[in-house]
């Protein structure tokens, strides 16, 4: 059994899909690992050492590999060099991309959508989701205590006081509660605000304050998997009628707020931002999807009156090294799942809940329910 570990063609990506501490354990299992040239270095994680992990470099290292693993959903000439059959696994990003996931199934490879995995207690390890949102939550932080041009926490000297930035995180998933805990860690002064009442303990127990309109509608406002709802228009004007008071006073805002399949959702407007002193900041974690923030732009911090929108592009790479190593390691513990470990041979349980979760083709067709291509009218 063959193992590549590809390099990423994507310029803007740091990531790569495995550590030497993984390649000694799919070596472990059975498998022989080939590893690209180049492939971790922007981790920080040189070929020597991937070669001293027992993995051998080449330039073809996807030919004839019977599992390819990525950072991100591999391009048309990726394809062309895969085997037929393959496994390929990465964050495909498949919502929107109806012509790429084709490409894929008309590669004949069988293609694993890491960020699909189902939200069940055996799969945490695998999740891709949270361990790359926790990064992130800790990143925008940094980013925006970076950019903001005062001291977090409260100092007091023998020149005066310097008061605690207030900062509010909106959205309290995983990159939410992350970064309330890194705001607090630094001395801010943290509120935060979702539509799930189940969060509200989690933001409490951390040391911050919830800000939220609970009404009924607000306590209904989670859906089974644990993702929040799209709130009613009524709901949303209440709610944003409260934001847009308390934003007034903020030194600092994260927004993270984002719904599976559907384009962020708008949480500040530009009056919001306007309404904002000069030397504020807002770290804008969905604007890769559309954006929280009215204003952000993908790639750039942009100035609004004083006011600094930081739309920086995939966050979690910003801290690469890190990132890579707990993504790899929910590689490896998903590929486990997929090795039969006497015969040390690949052995999909195609009625596993995990692989009907993630797998997105198979035998050269799209075959996951959420994106198999409706019949044309």
């Amino acid at each position: 059994m063959r193992i590549a570990i590809a390099r990423e063609t994507d310029p803007g990506e740091s990531r790569v899909a495995a550590t030497p501490e993984t390649v000694k354990k799919f070596i472990g299992l059975g498998a022989e690992v080939a590893v690209e040239p180049g492939a971790g270095q922007k981790s920080g994680i040189l070929d020597a050492d991937y070669t001293a992990a027992g993995a051998t470099i080449a330039n073809d290292a996807a030919k004839g590999a019977e599992v390819v693993l990525k950072v991100r959903r591999p391009d048309t000439a990726e394809l062309k060099s895969y085997k037929k059959g393959a496994l390929v696994v990465a964050i495909m990003d498949p919502y929107g991309n109806d012509a790429a996931l084709k490409a894929m199934a008309d590669a004949g490879v069988v293609a694993f959508a890491m960020e699909l995995m189902p939200r069940i207690t055996r799969a945490q390890s695998m999740d891709v989701l949270s361990s790359q949102a926790n990064l992130a939550g800790y990143r925008a932080v940094i980013d925006a205590s970076a950019e903001y041009g005062r001291a977090l926490p409260m100092m007091m000297t023998a020149a005066g006081t310097i008061p605690a930035a207030r900062i509010f995180v909106m959205g309290v998933g995983v990159a939410g509660l992350q970064a309330i805990a890194t705001a607090r860690r630094l001395g801010g002064i943290v509120t935060a605000t979702d539509v799930r009442p189940a969060v509200k303990e989690q933001v409490q127990s951390l040391g911050a304050k919830f800000i939220a309109v609970e009404d009924d509608e607000f306590k209904q406002a989670e859906t089974a998997g644990g993702y929040a709802k799209e709130m009613s228009k009524e709901y949303q004007a209440k709610q944003a009628a409260l934001v847009a008071e308390h934003i007034k006073k903020q030194d600092i805002v994260i927004t993270t707020a984002l719904i599976p399949g559907r384009p962020a959702p708008r949480l500040i407007g530009k009056e919001m931002v306007a309404s904002m002193r000069p030397g504020s900041v807002i770290v804008d974690l969905a604007v890769e999807r559309g954006g929280n923030v009215e204003g952000a732009r993908a790639g750039e911090v942009v100035e609004v009156d004083g006011v600094k929108i930081v739309g920086h592009n995939n966050v979690p790479g910003r801290l690469a090294a890190s990132a890579s190593a707990l993504y790899a390691k929910n590689l490896l513990t998903f590929v486990e799942t997929l090795i039969d470990k006497k015969t040390k041979a690949l052995a999909v349980n195609w009625d596993d809940d995990i692989v009907k979760g993630t797998a997105l083709t198979r035998d050269g067709a799209v075959i996951h329910p959420n994106f198999v291509p409706k019949p044309a009218a």
